[in-house]
Formats: C-alpha cells, sequence, structure tokens
C-alpha cells in the first residue's frame, strides 16, 4: 500500500463517517415527516415510544459522497452504484409503507442483473478440492445466476440478521474492515479505498443506533449493506483463483450466512414453511439463553470479528490455511448447533427490542388474534419495522 491509497482511505473513511453522523439527526427530521416511524404495538416492544426508522439513508449518502470524491469510478463501480440506488429507493419506500414481497424481490433481481451486466460477475470459482487438479472452475453462462443468486442472498442474509439494536450495522462494519484488510493483502487498492468509505459511514451511525437505539436503518440500511458488501466481494475476492476465494467470502460473512441458512433448515425440518417467521434466529437463542441485548450483539460481534481474522490469516498464510478454515467452521457450527438444538423455546421471552419485530405479517396476526393463539416469540427477519409480506428470497414481512 502505497501513501496515496493511505491518505485516500484515510480520508474516505473520514468523510464519510463525519457526513453520517451529521446527516443522521436530518433523516430522523425527515422520517417522522414522511411517517416512517416504527409505533409500539403490543407489549413485544421494548421501546415504550415511535422511534424513526430510514436511517440507512444516512449510511447511503455518506458513503456515496465519499466513495464519488476519492474512488476510482469504473464500469464495474458505476454498475454497483446504480443497483445500489434501485436498493435503497425500494428500502426507502419499504420503511414508509408495506411493499407485498413479490415487487421487492423482483427489484432486488433486477438491481443484482444491474450489476453483473456491468461487469459485476463471478466468473471462476475456486475448486474447494484441495487434492483435485483442477485449480478453478469456469462458470460460463452460469456465473450470471450463480452471481445474481449471490447478491440478493447476502442482501437478504444481512436483512434478516437486523434483530437487535446495532446489530446489522455492527456486524456489517466489522465485515467491511475484513475485506478491507484482504483487499490491500490481494493490491485491491480502489475496493479498499471504498470498502472505508462504507466502514465509515457505519462507524458514522452507530452511535444513534446502539442500545437504547434513538433511529432504527430499517430496510433502506440492511438491504443497502447487504447488497454492497456482495457485490464488493464479487468485485475483489471471487476473481481470484486461489483457494481463498471459495472461503473467504463465506468466512467474512458467516455470521449472516449462517443465520439465513439455518433459519431455512430449521424450519424444513420442523415441517414448517421456511417463508414463514418465527422466533429462532441467532440473537433471538441468545436473548432466550439469557443474554441482554448488549451482551447478544458483543457475542455476534466477537464471532463476525474471529471469523473476519481467520479470513485475513487464510489469505495472507500459507502451510496453515487449511487449518484454520477448519478450526473457524467448527467452532462456529458448534457455537450454532448448539444454540439452535439447545436453546430453549420461551414464546414469552421476546423482550428484544429489534429492527425486524415490527415486520410480522399484519394477516398472520389477525388470524392469530382471532384464534387466541398469541404467539409473541414470533418476530421477523427484515429490519424496516413494518408490517408486510414473507415471500420467497426476500425479507419476511
Amino acid at each position: 500500500m502505497n501513501t496515496r491509497t493511505a491518505v485516500y482511505m484515510l480520508l474516505a473513511m473520514g468523510v464519510a463517517a463525519v457526513v453520517s453522523f451529521l446527516s443522521t439527526p436530518m433523516v430522523k427530521s425527515l422520517a417522522y415527516k414522511v411517517g416512517a416511524i416504527d409505533v409500539p404495538k403490543d407489549n413485544r416492544r421494548m421501546h415504550k415510544v415511535p422511534i424513526p426508522r430510514l436511517g440507512g439513508l444516512a449510511i447511503f449518502l455518506a458513503f456515496l459522497l465519499s466513495v464519488l470524491i476519492f474512488a476510482e469510478i469504473d464500469r464495474t463501480m458505476k454498475g454497483i452504484l446504480l443497483g445500489s440506488v434501485m436498493i435503497v429507493i425500494l428500502g426507502v419506500l419499504d420503511d414508509i409503507m408495506a411493499l407485498k414481497a413479490l415487487p421487492k424481490l423482483l427489484v432486488q433481481i433486477a438491481a443484482a442483473g444491474v450489476a453483473v451486466y456491468h461487469g459485476c460477475v463471478i466468473q471462476f470459482l475456486s475448486n474447494p478440492n484441495v487434492f483435485s487438479g483442477t485449480t478453478y472452475w469456469n462458470l460460463g453462462w452460469l456465473s450470471i445466476p450463480v452471481t445474481i443468486i449471490w447478491i440478493v442472498a447476502i442482501t437478504n442474509a444481512v436483512n434478516f440478521i437486523d434483530g437487535l439494536d446495532g446489530l446489522a450495522v455492527g456486524v456489517s462494519a466489522i465485515s467491511t474492515a475484513a475485506l478491507m484488510v484482504i483487499s490491500l493483502l490481494v493490491s485491491e487498492m480502489n475496493i479498499a479505498i471504498i470498502l472505508a468509505a462504507l466502514f465509515g459511514a457505519c462507524l458514522g451511525f452507530i452511535p444513534y443506533n446502539m442500545n437504547p437505539a434513538k433511529i432504527f436503518m430499517g430496510d433502506t440500511g440492511a438491504t443497502f449493506l447487504g447488497y454492497i458488501l456482495a457485490t464488493l466481494s464479487v468485485t475483489g475476492l471471487f476473481k481470484l483463483y486461489a483457494i481463498i476465494s471459495f472461503a473467504v467470502p463465506f468466512l467474512i460473512l458467516g455470521v449472516p450466512i449462517f443465520d439465513i441458512c439455518f433459519a431455512f433448515l430449521r424450519r424444513i425440518a420442523k415441517g414448517q414453511n421456511p417463508m414463514v417467521a418465527d422466533r429462532g434466529h441467532v440473537h433471538h437463542r441468545l436473548i432466550d439463553m439469557g443474554f441482554s441485548q448488549k451482551q447478544s450483539v458483543a457475542i455476534a460481534y466477537m464471532l463476525t470479528a474471529i471469523l473476519g481474522l481467520a479470513a485475513v490469516l487464510l489469505t495472507s498464510s500459507g502451510e496453515f490455511k487449511a487449518l484454520i478454515l477448519i478450526g473457524a467452521v467448527f467452532v462456529v457450527g458448534a457455537i450454532g448447533f448448539k444454540m439452535i438444538f439447545s436453546a430453549r423455546e420461551t414464546p414469552d421471552a421476546d423482550h428484544a427490542q429489534t429492527d425486524a419485530e415490527e415486520k410480522d405479517n399484519p394477516v398472520q396476526e389477525e388470524k392469530k388474534d382471532e384464534k387466541a393463539e398469541g404467539d409473541d416469540g414470533v418476530r421477523d427477519e427484515a429490519g424496516s419495522h413494518q408490517d408486510g409480506a414473507a415471500g420467497p428470497g426476500t425479507p419476511e414481512k
């Protein structure tokens, strides 16, 4: 890393952090004016007064301004930024009014398609079989659907973990930091500058979002962070032809990937519709195990940092790569299985204020009220604190 890159990274990070921090109060005022408010409607919410969402708009504006000033905007980056604008517009609308699942999924696919059209493509995948003579696979025409699936999946995975104050934005910031270090190690200097801007934008917003939150970032922020992390991981990591290109993105984004995968597997194993919201995510399990909101968020931060460190070591070290990978996967997997299959099922323990809890399906809630089943433990995965309908590939609203 040369002096110019270091200076640009610091400036990009600093400008984004300042803009995000200063613009959040203005976005908060805007949220009140447009009605993007999370109103506590039952005893499942921790907050006692209405809290605005839409905070992700401050993150996006800070990131966009910093990138336009300090980063080189090539054709691929133009496509990523254009797609992010589509995601943010969708998130703003979803934070103000309830949008149905299918239109949201279609817009997410379209935004991913824009990035793919402009060159953000997983053309090659490294062969995870270290004993094979084939170093990597050329996906050919499959690169387009594979990339779109990756972008849409990570976009929603980050949204799914937006369930406690400061959780999604903090996990995203740690993942961004790991990606930034790895980008420097593999000499992707422009990607590192862009990631520095994203890291700064997250840092500027965190003080407003930590428990007790003053503003929620909503779908606007959660889906934007997921989209940017997904596309930048494609641009900066998947094009490498080494074993790290297969493992690193999955390690860095391990917490949201783990959560969304086991959410689906758990529901299918229980004979439930995998798209029906429940209260079995990692952060729910931590609350059920007796941890407070702040403790649960700290544990998620720690797991993300461990995986990020493993990804960095996997990129920079030599002979111990496989051991680092296997060890990290084993530890996180063991913790995850413990949470998923051993945690108590306590329907009335939903005492954590979350960005996700405002998005339960209103039709389902009405039916549950009529049947007096009152499952207070059910919460939705999405982070915009508003009602909606669940659907494939999108936040279950």
